[in-house]
Protein backbone atom coordinates (compact mmCIF):
# COMPACT_ATOMS: atom_id res chain seq x y z
CA UNK A 1 0.00 0.00 0.00
CA UNK A 2 1.09 3.57 -0.70
CA UNK A 3 0.02 6.44 0.64
CA UNK A 4 1.41 9.77 1.37
CA UNK A 5 -0.07 12.84 2.90
CA UNK A 6 0.86 15.44 0.22
CA UNK A 7 1.80 18.99 0.93
CA UNK A 8 -1.48 20.20 -0.85
CA UNK A 9 -3.74 19.06 2.18
CA UNK A 10 -3.55 22.36 3.26
CA UNK A 11 -5.85 23.32 0.27
CA UNK A 12 -8.37 20.62 1.31
CA UNK A 13 -8.11 22.24 4.65
CA UNK A 14 -8.55 25.59 3.55
CA UNK A 15 -11.64 24.42 1.79
CA UNK A 16 -13.49 23.23 4.40
CA UNK A 17 -12.50 26.19 6.47
CA UNK A 18 -14.38 28.42 3.64
CA UNK A 19 -17.53 26.05 4.50
CA UNK A 20 -17.17 26.74 8.27
CA UNK A 21 -17.48 30.53 7.60
CA UNK A 22 -20.81 29.76 6.53
CA UNK A 23 -21.75 27.81 9.68
CA UNK A 24 -21.45 24.17 8.07
CA UNK A 25 -18.38 22.51 9.14
CA UNK A 26 -18.01 24.03 12.53
CA UNK A 27 -18.85 21.57 15.67
CA UNK A 28 -23.19 22.07 16.12
CA UNK A 29 -24.05 24.21 19.61
CA UNK A 30 -25.59 21.59 22.20
CA UNK A 31 -29.03 22.88 21.77
CA UNK A 32 -29.09 21.69 17.79
CA UNK A 33 -27.19 18.37 19.04
CA UNK A 34 -30.22 18.00 22.07
CA UNK A 35 -32.68 18.11 18.46
CA UNK A 36 -31.01 15.39 16.93
CA UNK A 37 -28.79 14.62 13.62
CA UNK A 38 -29.05 17.20 10.51
CA UNK A 39 -27.77 15.60 7.55
CA UNK A 40 -25.61 17.97 5.04
CA UNK A 41 -28.54 18.81 2.85
CA UNK A 42 -30.67 20.14 6.18
CA UNK A 43 -27.67 22.37 6.98
CA UNK A 44 -27.66 23.58 3.48
CA UNK A 45 -30.99 24.68 3.43
CA UNK A 46 -30.96 26.03 7.01
CA UNK A 47 -28.42 28.24 5.93
CA UNK A 48 -30.65 29.61 3.00
CA UNK A 49 -28.13 27.86 0.74
CA UNK A 50 -25.68 30.41 0.95
CA UNK A 51 -22.80 28.04 -0.27
CA UNK A 52 -24.50 27.71 -3.57
CA UNK A 53 -25.08 31.05 -3.72
CA UNK A 54 -24.15 32.92 -7.50
CA UNK A 55 -23.89 29.34 -8.74
CA UNK A 56 -24.88 27.25 -11.57
CA UNK A 57 -25.57 23.77 -9.31
CA UNK A 58 -25.36 19.98 -10.76
CA UNK A 59 -25.87 17.33 -8.23
CA UNK A 60 -24.68 13.58 -8.40
CA UNK A 61 -27.44 11.71 -6.34
CA UNK A 62 -29.70 8.92 -6.57
CA UNK A 63 -33.51 8.04 -4.82
CA UNK A 64 -31.27 7.95 -1.51
CA UNK A 65 -30.64 11.78 -1.78
CA UNK A 66 -34.16 12.39 0.16
CA UNK A 67 -35.10 14.56 3.41
CA UNK A 68 -36.54 13.21 6.40
CA UNK A 69 -39.94 13.26 5.24
CA UNK A 70 -38.91 11.23 2.34
CA UNK A 71 -38.85 13.99 -0.47
CA UNK A 72 -36.61 14.00 -2.85
CA UNK A 73 -33.81 16.87 -2.50
CA UNK A 74 -33.40 17.86 -6.35
CA UNK A 75 -37.44 17.88 -6.46
CA UNK A 76 -36.60 19.98 -3.20
CA UNK A 77 -34.25 22.46 -4.57
CA UNK A 78 -35.92 22.68 -7.93
CA UNK A 79 -38.65 24.30 -6.01
CA UNK A 80 -36.90 26.44 -4.47
CA UNK A 81 -35.45 30.25 -6.14
CA UNK A 82 -32.15 30.29 -3.91
CA UNK A 83 -30.89 27.70 -5.68
CA UNK A 84 -30.22 27.66 -9.79
CA UNK A 85 -30.14 24.04 -10.08
CA UNK A 86 -29.25 22.97 -13.86
CA UNK A 87 -28.39 19.68 -14.19
CA UNK A 88 -28.81 16.16 -12.47
CA UNK A 89 -25.77 13.37 -12.86
CA UNK A 90 -26.70 9.89 -12.29
CA UNK A 91 -24.62 6.92 -11.43
CA UNK A 92 -25.40 3.16 -11.03
CA UNK A 93 -29.06 2.01 -11.32
CA UNK A 94 -29.47 5.88 -12.26
CA UNK A 95 -30.88 9.21 -10.26
CA UNK A 96 -34.56 7.68 -9.95
CA UNK A 97 -33.20 4.38 -9.42
CA UNK A 98 -34.73 2.37 -12.28
CA UNK A 99 -31.93 0.17 -13.29
CA UNK A 100 -30.38 -3.31 -11.61
CA UNK A 101 -27.00 -3.72 -10.79
CA UNK A 102 -24.28 -2.80 -13.74
CA UNK A 103 -27.05 -0.58 -15.55
CA UNK A 104 -27.99 2.89 -15.24
CA UNK A 105 -30.94 5.27 -17.01
CA UNK A 106 -28.43 6.91 -19.49
CA UNK A 107 -29.07 10.53 -20.59
CA UNK A 108 -32.66 11.87 -20.62
CA UNK A 109 -34.41 14.71 -18.93
CA UNK A 110 -36.41 14.16 -15.88
CA UNK A 111 -40.64 14.10 -16.15
CA UNK A 112 -40.94 15.65 -13.09
CA UNK A 113 -38.33 18.33 -13.35
CA UNK A 114 -37.82 18.55 -16.42
CA UNK A 115 -33.81 18.72 -15.82
CA UNK A 116 -31.53 17.30 -17.95
CA UNK A 117 -30.42 13.86 -16.21
CA UNK A 118 -26.40 12.46 -17.13
CA UNK A 119 -25.18 9.59 -17.16
CA UNK A 120 -21.67 9.11 -14.78
CA UNK A 121 -22.11 5.13 -15.10
CA UNK A 122 -18.46 3.55 -16.17
CA UNK A 123 -17.48 7.66 -16.84
CA UNK A 124 -14.49 8.97 -15.41
CA UNK A 125 -11.29 10.94 -16.18
CA UNK A 126 -11.67 13.30 -19.00
CA UNK A 127 -15.30 12.04 -20.51
CA UNK A 128 -16.72 12.76 -17.47
CA UNK A 129 -15.01 16.06 -17.17
CA UNK A 130 -16.39 16.97 -20.59
CA UNK A 131 -19.91 15.82 -18.97
CA UNK A 132 -19.67 18.45 -16.37
CA UNK A 133 -18.47 20.96 -19.01
CA UNK A 134 -21.03 21.15 -21.50
CA UNK A 135 -24.07 20.90 -18.47
CA UNK A 136 -23.07 24.36 -18.16
CA UNK A 137 -22.49 24.01 -14.15
CA UNK A 138 -20.18 26.40 -11.65
CA UNK A 139 -20.32 23.79 -8.78
CA UNK A 140 -20.87 19.79 -8.46
CA UNK A 141 -22.85 18.83 -5.47
CA UNK A 142 -22.43 15.79 -4.29
CA UNK A 143 -25.26 13.58 -1.76
CA UNK A 144 -25.35 9.74 -2.17
CA UNK A 145 -25.47 7.47 0.85
CA UNK A 146 -23.22 5.23 1.60
CA UNK A 147 -23.37 1.53 3.18
CA UNK A 148 -19.42 1.32 4.11
CA UNK A 149 -17.94 -1.08 2.01
CA UNK A 150 -14.50 -0.22 -0.45
CA UNK A 151 -16.41 -1.94 -3.02
CA UNK A 152 -20.32 -0.12 -3.37
CA UNK A 153 -19.20 2.05 -6.19
CA UNK A 154 -21.10 4.98 -5.54
CA UNK A 155 -18.07 6.08 -3.28
CA UNK A 156 -15.82 5.96 -6.55
CA UNK A 157 -18.93 8.03 -8.10
CA UNK A 158 -17.54 10.51 -5.71
CA UNK A 159 -14.47 9.88 -6.37
CA UNK A 160 -14.21 10.11 -10.31
CA UNK A 161 -17.14 12.96 -10.08
CA UNK A 162 -14.02 14.86 -7.97
CA UNK A 163 -11.61 14.13 -10.35
CA UNK A 164 -13.66 14.93 -13.19
CA UNK A 165 -14.55 18.26 -11.37
CA UNK A 166 -10.77 19.55 -10.99
CA UNK A 167 -10.40 18.76 -14.65
CA UNK A 168 -13.09 21.22 -15.80
CA UNK A 169 -12.17 23.24 -13.07
CA UNK A 170 -15.16 23.13 -10.90
CA UNK A 171 -16.44 23.83 -7.71
CA UNK A 172 -16.72 20.43 -5.76
CA UNK A 173 -19.75 20.03 -2.13
CA UNK A 174 -20.30 17.03 -0.82
CA UNK A 175 -23.28 16.91 1.65
CA UNK A 176 -22.62 14.24 4.33
CA UNK A 177 -24.66 11.55 5.67
CA UNK A 178 -24.54 8.89 8.26
CA UNK A 179 -22.42 5.74 8.22
CA UNK A 180 -25.17 3.45 8.57
CA UNK A 181 -23.08 0.83 10.12
CA UNK A 182 -20.76 2.83 12.08
CA UNK A 183 -17.54 5.21 11.44
CA UNK A 184 -15.83 3.34 14.88
CA UNK A 185 -13.34 1.75 12.90
CA UNK A 186 -11.88 0.08 9.50
CA UNK A 187 -11.49 -3.14 9.27
CA UNK A 188 -9.96 -5.70 6.42
CA UNK A 189 -7.87 -5.78 3.83
CA UNK A 190 -6.51 -2.43 2.00
CA UNK A 191 -6.43 -2.36 -1.91
CA UNK A 192 -3.42 -3.31 -3.76
CA UNK A 193 -3.61 -0.41 -6.28
CA UNK A 194 -2.41 -3.37 -8.87
CA UNK A 195 -6.14 -4.60 -8.08
CA UNK A 196 -8.05 -1.22 -8.65
CA UNK A 197 -11.35 -1.30 -10.29
CA UNK A 198 -14.55 0.36 -10.11
CA UNK A 199 -15.44 -1.99 -7.17
CA UNK A 200 -12.17 -0.40 -5.55
CA UNK A 201 -10.15 2.37 -7.38
CA UNK A 202 -7.86 3.13 -4.01
CA UNK A 203 -6.19 1.61 -1.66
CA UNK A 204 -8.60 2.29 1.30
CA UNK A 205 -9.84 -0.48 3.60
CA UNK A 206 -12.81 -3.34 2.82
CA UNK A 207 -14.94 -1.48 5.68
CA UNK A 208 -13.69 2.21 5.78
CA UNK A 209 -15.61 3.56 8.76
CA UNK A 210 -15.65 6.82 7.31
CA UNK A 211 -18.32 9.02 5.75
CA UNK A 212 -18.30 10.19 2.75
CA UNK A 213 -17.38 13.64 3.44
CA UNK A 214 -14.48 12.44 5.09
CA UNK A 215 -14.25 10.08 2.27
CA UNK A 216 -13.44 13.23 -0.05
CA UNK A 217 -10.91 14.69 2.39
CA UNK A 218 -9.26 11.49 2.48
CA UNK A 219 -9.49 11.18 -1.73
CA UNK A 220 -8.06 15.15 -1.93
CA UNK A 221 -5.71 14.85 0.19
CA UNK A 222 -3.94 11.20 -0.96
CA UNK A 223 -5.11 10.25 -4.36
CA UNK A 224 -6.03 12.96 -6.96
CA UNK A 225 -3.34 13.83 -8.82
CA UNK A 226 -4.42 17.59 -8.25
CA UNK A 227 -6.92 18.69 -5.57
CA UNK A 228 -10.58 19.98 -6.91
CA UNK A 229 -11.63 22.85 -4.51
CA UNK A 230 -13.86 21.22 -2.19
CA UNK A 231 -16.41 22.00 0.39
CA UNK A 232 -18.07 19.53 2.78
CA UNK A 233 -21.47 20.09 4.59
CA UNK A 234 -20.72 18.09 7.39
CA UNK A 235 -24.03 16.70 9.98
CA UNK A 236 -25.00 17.86 13.64
CA UNK A 237 -25.57 15.56 16.09
CA UNK A 238 -24.08 12.29 14.59
CA UNK A 239 -21.74 9.95 16.66
CA UNK A 240 -19.61 7.34 15.38
CA UNK A 241 -20.73 4.88 17.53
CA UNK A 242 -24.48 5.56 15.69
CA UNK A 243 -25.55 2.79 13.52
CA UNK A 244 -28.92 3.88 10.97
CA UNK A 245 -31.62 3.18 12.68
CA UNK A 246 -30.71 6.37 15.20
CA UNK A 247 -30.27 8.68 12.61
CA UNK A 248 -34.34 9.11 12.94
CA UNK A 249 -33.79 9.39 8.65
CA UNK A 250 -36.06 7.28 6.07
CA UNK A 251 -34.34 4.42 4.69
CA UNK A 252 -34.44 4.24 0.89
CA UNK A 253 -32.37 1.27 -0.69
CA UNK A 254 -29.01 2.88 -2.02
CA UNK A 255 -29.33 -0.07 -4.58
CA UNK A 256 -31.61 -3.07 -5.13
CA UNK A 257 -29.95 -5.74 -3.46
CA UNK A 258 -29.74 -3.17 -0.41
CA UNK A 259 -33.15 -3.09 0.85
CA UNK A 260 -32.48 -2.71 4.71
CA UNK A 261 -29.65 -1.78 7.25
CA UNK A 262 -29.42 -4.90 8.34
CA UNK A 263 -27.89 -5.71 5.09
CA UNK A 264 -25.55 -2.77 5.02
CA UNK A 265 -24.28 -4.15 8.34
CA UNK A 266 -23.31 -7.70 6.65
CA UNK A 267 -22.49 -6.36 3.00
CA UNK A 268 -18.59 -5.67 3.46
CA UNK A 269 -18.22 -9.23 4.86
CA UNK A 270 -20.83 -11.53 2.81
CA UNK A 271 -20.56 -9.22 -0.81
CA UNK A 272 -17.49 -11.69 -1.22
CA UNK A 273 -19.11 -14.15 -2.16
CA UNK A 274 -20.20 -12.51 -4.95
CA UNK A 275 -16.52 -13.77 -6.02
CA UNK A 276 -17.72 -17.73 -5.55
CA UNK A 277 -20.13 -20.19 -7.01
CA UNK A 278 -22.33 -19.77 -3.95
CA UNK A 279 -25.72 -17.33 -3.99
CA UNK A 280 -25.08 -14.37 -2.16
CA UNK A 281 -28.68 -14.36 -1.60
CA UNK A 282 -29.58 -12.33 -5.16
CA UNK A 283 -33.42 -12.58 -5.57
CA UNK A 284 -34.59 -13.31 -1.98
CA UNK A 285 -35.96 -10.52 0.61
CA UNK A 286 -32.49 -11.10 2.43
CA UNK A 287 -29.59 -10.27 -0.36
CA UNK A 288 -26.33 -10.68 1.57
CA UNK A 289 -27.84 -12.35 4.86
CA UNK A 290 -28.84 -15.40 2.81
CA UNK A 291 -26.14 -17.46 1.26
CA UNK A 292 -26.56 -20.74 -0.01
CA UNK A 293 -25.85 -23.51 -3.56
CA UNK A 294 -27.12 -26.94 -4.26
CA UNK A 295 -25.30 -29.68 -2.25
CA UNK A 296 -24.56 -27.65 0.97
CA UNK A 297 -27.03 -28.22 3.59
CA UNK A 298 -26.75 -28.51 7.50
CA UNK A 299 -23.45 -28.97 8.41
CA UNK A 300 -22.03 -25.27 7.45
CA UNK A 301 -24.05 -23.76 9.89
CA UNK A 302 -22.66 -25.95 12.26
CA UNK A 303 -19.09 -25.23 10.92
CA UNK A 304 -19.78 -21.68 11.20
CA UNK A 305 -20.91 -21.47 14.56
CA UNK A 306 -18.28 -23.92 15.74
CA UNK A 307 -15.78 -20.34 15.37
CA UNK A 308 -17.49 -18.41 17.74
CA UNK A 309 -17.43 -15.43 15.42
CA UNK A 310 -18.83 -12.86 18.01
CA UNK A 311 -22.27 -10.81 17.79
CA UNK A 312 -23.76 -13.75 14.86
CA UNK A 313 -25.35 -16.65 14.92
CA UNK A 314 -25.82 -18.83 11.78
CA UNK A 315 -29.15 -20.94 11.03
CA UNK A 316 -28.93 -23.59 8.36
CA UNK A 317 -31.44 -22.28 6.11
CA UNK A 318 -32.97 -23.67 2.52
CA UNK A 319 -33.97 -20.52 -0.25
CA UNK A 320 -34.77 -20.45 -3.75
CA UNK A 321 -33.31 -17.07 -5.76
CA UNK A 322 -35.85 -15.54 -8.10
CA UNK A 323 -32.88 -14.66 -10.17
CA UNK A 324 -28.56 -14.58 -10.65
CA UNK A 325 -27.41 -17.01 -9.11
CA UNK A 326 -29.44 -20.34 -9.03
CA UNK A 327 -32.51 -18.63 -10.14
CA UNK A 328 -35.78 -21.09 -9.29
CA UNK A 329 -33.79 -23.77 -7.92
CA UNK A 330 -33.79 -24.26 -3.76
CA UNK A 331 -30.17 -24.42 -2.19
CA UNK A 332 -29.12 -25.10 1.10
CA UNK A 333 -27.06 -22.63 3.00
CA UNK A 334 -26.83 -20.35 5.85
CA UNK A 335 -28.74 -16.74 7.37
CA UNK A 336 -26.63 -14.79 9.73
CA UNK A 337 -28.73 -13.55 12.36
CA UNK A 338 -26.83 -10.65 14.50
CA UNK A 339 -27.48 -10.49 17.85
CA UNK A 340 -24.61 -7.85 18.77
CA UNK A 341 -24.08 -5.21 16.29
CA UNK A 342 -21.37 -3.49 18.69
CA UNK A 343 -19.30 -6.90 18.66
CA UNK A 344 -20.19 -7.91 15.22
CA UNK A 345 -17.28 -7.68 12.51
CA UNK A 346 -18.70 -8.34 9.43
CA UNK A 347 -15.33 -8.68 7.46
CA UNK A 348 -14.03 -11.28 9.70
CA UNK A 349 -17.61 -13.39 9.45
CA UNK A 350 -17.07 -12.83 5.67
CA UNK A 351 -14.00 -14.40 5.58
CA UNK A 352 -14.83 -17.39 8.08
CA UNK A 353 -18.23 -18.48 5.83
CA UNK A 354 -15.46 -18.89 3.16
CA UNK A 355 -13.13 -21.15 5.14
CA UNK A 356 -15.75 -23.51 6.74
CA UNK A 357 -17.77 -23.26 2.96
CA UNK A 358 -14.88 -24.61 1.43
CA UNK A 359 -14.41 -27.27 4.22
CA UNK A 360 -17.85 -28.50 4.26
CA UNK A 361 -18.80 -28.71 0.61
CA UNK A 362 -16.49 -30.02 -1.93
CA UNK A 363 -18.13 -28.37 -4.98
CA UNK A 364 -17.45 -24.65 -3.96
CA UNK A 365 -15.20 -22.41 -6.26
CA UNK A 366 -14.24 -19.44 -6.84
CA UNK A 367 -15.23 -17.47 -9.88
CA UNK A 368 -12.96 -17.94 -13.18
CA UNK A 369 -12.34 -14.39 -13.43
CA UNK A 370 -10.84 -14.32 -9.30
CA UNK A 371 -13.95 -11.35 -8.73
CA UNK A 372 -12.34 -12.59 -5.47
CA UNK A 373 -9.02 -10.63 -5.67
CA UNK A 374 -10.88 -7.35 -7.06
CA UNK A 375 -12.89 -7.69 -3.76
CA UNK A 376 -10.66 -8.49 -1.50
CA UNK A 377 -7.75 -6.42 -3.01
CA UNK A 378 -5.42 -8.90 -3.61
CA UNK A 379 -4.84 -12.10 -4.29
CA UNK A 380 -3.95 -13.30 -0.51
CA UNK A 381 -7.03 -14.19 0.88
CA UNK A 382 -8.18 -16.69 -2.19
CA UNK A 383 -4.35 -18.35 -2.24
CA UNK A 384 -4.11 -18.40 1.90
CA UNK A 385 -7.66 -20.17 1.58
CA UNK A 386 -6.51 -22.60 -1.08
CA UNK A 387 -3.71 -23.07 1.26
CA UNK A 388 -5.63 -24.12 3.97
CA UNK A 389 -5.16 -21.02 6.06
CA UNK A 390 -8.01 -20.98 9.01
CA UNK A 391 -9.99 -17.67 9.44
CA UNK A 392 -7.49 -16.39 12.03
CA UNK A 393 -4.38 -17.08 9.78
CA UNK A 394 -6.10 -15.13 7.03
CA UNK A 395 -7.16 -11.71 9.07
CA UNK A 396 -3.97 -11.82 10.54
CA UNK A 397 -2.73 -11.52 7.06
CA UNK A 398 -3.77 -7.81 6.57
CA UNK A 399 -2.98 -6.45 10.08
CA UNK A 400 -0.02 -4.08 8.96
CA UNK A 401 -1.56 -2.62 6.07
CA UNK A 402 -4.51 -2.01 7.92
CA UNK A 403 -2.56 -0.33 10.64
CA UNK A 404 -0.81 1.85 7.95
CA UNK A 405 -4.58 2.84 6.56
CA UNK A 406 -5.99 3.33 10.02
CA UNK A 407 -3.12 6.10 10.90
CA UNK A 408 -3.92 7.91 7.48
CA UNK A 409 -7.35 7.84 7.83
CA UNK A 410 -7.36 9.74 11.21
CA UNK A 411 -6.17 12.78 9.58
CA UNK A 412 -9.41 13.31 7.59
CA UNK A 413 -11.84 12.34 10.26
CA UNK A 414 -14.17 15.06 10.78
CA UNK A 415 -16.54 13.82 13.70
CA UNK A 416 -15.20 12.64 17.02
Amino acid sequence: MHLSRRTFLAASTAATATASTAGLTTAPPAATARQGLRTGFERLVRDGYKLLGGQKVGIVTNPTGVTRDARHIVDVMHADDRVDLRAVFGPEHGFRGTAQAGGSEGRHDDPATGLPVHDTYQKSGRPLADIFTASGVDTVVFDIQDVGARFYTYIWTLYDCMEAAQLAGKRFVVLDRPNPVTGRSAQGPVLHEEFATFVGRRPIAQAHGMTVAELARLFNGEFLTAPVPLETVLMSGWKRSRFFDASGLPWVPPSPNMPTPDTALVYSGTCLFEGTNLSEGRGTTRPFELLGAEGIDRRWAAAANGLGLPGAHFREAYFAPTFSKFQGKTVGGVQIHVHDRAAYDPVRTGIGLLVTARQVWSGFAWRPDNWIDKLTGSARVRTMIDAGADTDEVVAGWQEELAAFRAVREEYLLYR
